[in-house]
């Protein structure tokens, strides 16, 4: 049976979360699929190590870092290409239970109004906490969140959910839902992309779902973080920058007039919040990373 599955990963410097990942994946039972891995512009030879293991893989290099974002469409670029009629996209440093590939496309074939689908995510470090059991949006305050994070697995994280949005993290599409409505918004390069496309697929009148029987761990944030605390803390200040300003381009693009008003006094306060924060903890460098996230937020535009 051809595979009408592809699981898109991005490596960038990232061998050991990269191999782990292909290892836990090609453990998975029942439905067909094929791996990419889109390299993304590495510099220390990790991609071609990956594809020199795994010579099954379809190996994808691009030229240089091209983001989240832009990583996950090359790898959709070639889904949509080649016939798939499912493309999936995964971050690297996951791990997986054997049958949650089955489970999301089983429930897709089967829901043909579902326009993307997510498993059940647990931390690696702790099994039994959830990192994500479902992303919701509170208009009223423009919000995002994700629902019952760093809560221990009982009754209600075993239900399955109609969502507002689905984490980038790993998102099931159908190439059919691509074709319709393009593919993830390549301005913001990491964060808010995956709610920009969520919100495009229910505005086109398709659902997300949550689906609580298919079940990854992932370790979280590693991309992102020093091995070592500095006087900055561990994250690197772009995420500050990044996420500030890619949650002003989100919030322009999809808040309603008559949530205005209370969109802007709960995005300030929270701003407000870090902003002392970061200073209280002499982290001028993220303070900084921060408000000249704002400024292009505010100033630039996301849609293209």
């Amino acid at each position: 049976m051809s595979p009408s599955l592809v699981v898109v990963l991005l490596n960038w410097n990232s061998y050991e979360h990269t191999a782990n990942c292909i290892r836990s994946l090609q453990a998975c039972t029942g439905t067909p699929f094929d791996i990419i891995v889109v390299d993304n512009g590495s510099t220390d030879d990790s991609g071609l190590q990956i594809h020199t293991e795994f010579p099954s893989i379809i190996y994808l290099p691009a030229p240089s870092n091209e983001g989240f974002a832009g990583g996950n469409n090359r790898g959709f670029h070639y889904a949509i290409a080649n016939g798939y009629t499912y493309a999936m996209m995964l971050n690297n440093d996951i791990f997986v239970e054997p049958n949650f590939i089955a489970e999301l496309v089983s429930y897709m074939d089967m829901h043909l109004n579902v326009g993307a689908i997510q498993p059940k995510i647990f931390f690696n470090n702790n099994r039994k906490k959830l990192w994500n059991g479902g992303s919701y949006f509170l208009g009223l305050f423009g919000w995002t969140y994700s629902k019952r994070y760093m809560r221990t697995e009982g009754p209600l994280q075993n239900e399955f959910q109609e969502v507002d949005w689905i984490t980038g993290c790993a998102l099931l599409t159908r190439t059919s839902i691509l074709k319709e409505l393009g593919l993830l918004n390549e301005q913001y390069f990491i964060y808010f992309e995956d709610v920009d496309f969520s919100f495009r697929i229910r505005a086109a009148g398709h659902t997300l779902i949550f689906h609580p029987k298919s079940v990854i761990y992932h370790i979280a944030g590693m991309a992102n973080k020093a091995k070592k605390k500095g006087i900055e803390g561990y994250a690197n200040p772009i995420v500050h920058y990044l996420n500030f300003r890619n949650n002003i381009w989100f919030l322009r693009t999809w808040t309603k007039w008559y949530h205005l008003p209370t969109t802007i006094l709960t995005q300030f306060a929270y701003t407000l919040s870090i902003m002392l924060y970061f200073a209280l903890r002499w982290r001028w460098i993220k303070l900084a990373s921060m408000l000249k996230g704002i400024y292009h937020g505010v100033t630039k535009n996301s849609i293209g």
